[in-house]
């Protein structure tokens, strides 16, 4: 059993402490949380062009552009990154979904209205091991709005992100990047839900418990059985 480390997202200034996504920080394999986020907005679409949420929808030939498929034990959703404006953060992912990092995984923190975090821990709880931190891509203009999936870091370390995710479920504009400082530098937006936002929707509605190793996880384990390529 991990030991928990709960850390406040940098927005705690701006929303009264009210913190959204925290995880263990045991070594270089934790990671840190988010912030909570506001105003729920329809769903991502999906016909083509700039989303709402300013992700480039691209040809289906691009490969800059890959879709996944996200199996969960509440439904299924797809998502699509943006490997232009995120090519640090898209390979990274990539990466750790080639070599089966996410398969029987679980959404191991939910906040109802405001978003949900998964990659880190296995289904027996413990944290799996991480790769090496990348850099920040926070300042390339994709907002933290609903739909989209960032990376999770520390908040007083820019340059903190491993394997852990978060989607969003509203806006979320304190994550955005904002300065060149750790507090203000931001969250990396590196793709978004394009079918089935109704399942993260249901995920986000779960309930939750507070336990040894984590705040605001699931009574019931949301578990990802498998995140794959589909083009």
């Amino acid at each position: 059993m991990v030991n928990r480390h709960i850390f406040l997202a940098c927005f705690a200034c701006f929303f009264l402490c009210s913190a959204f996504f925290g995880c263990n920080r045991a070594g270089q394999e934790g990671q840190a949380p988010t912030a909570s986020i506001n105003q729920p907005k329809s769903p991502a679409n999906t016909s083509g062009g700039e989303t709402e949420t300013g992700v480039n929808q691209s040809p289906d030939s691009d490969p800059r552009y890959p879709e996944l498929l996200v199996e969960t034990s509440l439904g299924n959703f797809t998502i699509r990154l943006d490997g232009v404006k995120s090519p640090l953060a898209t390979d990274n992912f990539l990466n750790y979904v080639d070599s089966g990092h996410y398969d029987q995984t679980i959404v191991h923190q939910v906040y109802e209205g405001q978003g949900i975090v998964a990659g880190g821990f296995g289904t027996n709880y413990i944290e799996k091991p991480a790769r090496t931190p990348i850099r920040n891509e926070a300042h390339n203009g994709l907002k933290n709005l609903r739909g989209t999936i960032s990376m999770v870091r520390y908040p007083d370390a820019i340059d903190s992100a491993t394997c852990q995710f978060f989607i969003n479920v509203s806006d979320n504009p304190a994550l955005d990047h904002q300065a060149r400082t750790p507090e203000g530098y931001g969250y990396c937006v590196f793709g978004e839900v394009i079918e089935g936002m109704d399942v993260v929707d249901r995920i986000n509605a779960v309930e939750v418990q507070d336990t040894a190793e984590l705040e605001r996880t699931p009574v019931t384990p949301i578990v990802i059985k498998s995140i794959r390529r589909i083009r």
